[in-house]
């Protein structure tokens, strides 16, 4: 299901735990590490596509975890040529996303990376919320970036100064708009494509990564 620009629509999930670290997932015989991240089917909401992809790629059903924000708005990202299927190139430009923000209100035991025929990470660790672009696939960091930024406004406790430092060098921080509380070939047909205070993100605090 593509827009008439050519993107498939597409959400995004953060996920917390306690300590306001995020999951952090390596993509299955690779060495790149995402958030849990796929398609919208036709007739589902963004809210729906993301708890089954909860459930897909973690395991977790919706009683384990707590919505607290999205964003606002669609994020998009192109994809290279030579990530796409040749039948789909042409038409197929990348992937738009609504990004959640959610609190783990289960236990890390919940979680089950095998809870699909289809797996899509084969570890997973807890993160820094600011996590490493370096290691995230160079197409995607600037929705991460954007994405992450939009969110942090809405984590439950602050962030401690220089918290941020692990993202990437000459990327510009982005303006973030309001959130909304509440290698690999890409196959544009399924997948992937592949509370208490509120804390406004400072971004003259960013330091740059050489």
């Amino acid at each position: 299901m593509l827009d008439r620009e050519g993107f498939r629509p597409n959400v995004g999930i953060v996920l917390l735990n306690h300590r306001n670290q995020v999951f952090w997932g390596k993509r299955i015989r690779t060495h790149s590490w995402q958030f849990p991240q796929g398609g919208i089917n036709h007739g589902e909401s963004p809210e729906q596509a993301m708890f089954r992809e909860l459930q897909e790629e973690v395991g977790l059903q919706p009683e384990h975890v707590r919505i607290i924000a999205r964003t606002r708005d669609w994020l998009r990202y192109e994809v290279p040529d030579h990530f796409i299927r040749r039948e789909s190139r042409g038409h197929y430009k990348g992937q738009k996303q609504i990004w959640f923000l959610l609190q783990l209100v289960g236990r890390d035991s919940d979680m089950n990376l095998r809870a699909s025929n289809h797996p899509e990470f084969d570890a997973w660790r807890w993160h820094e919320y600011w996590v490493p672009l370096e290691s995230v696939i160079e197409f995607k960091r600037g929705v991460y970036e954007m994405a992450l930024t939009e969110l942090s406004r809405y984590l439950p406790r602050p962030q401690q100064q220089g918290s941020n430092r692990y993202l990437r060098g000459n990327m510009r921080a982005p303006r973030s708009g309001p959130g909304h509380k509440a290698g690999e070939q890409e196959d544009p047909r399924g997948g992937d494509d592949p509370a208490s205070a509120i804390t406004p993100v400072n971004t003259s605090r960013w330091s740059v990564k050489s």
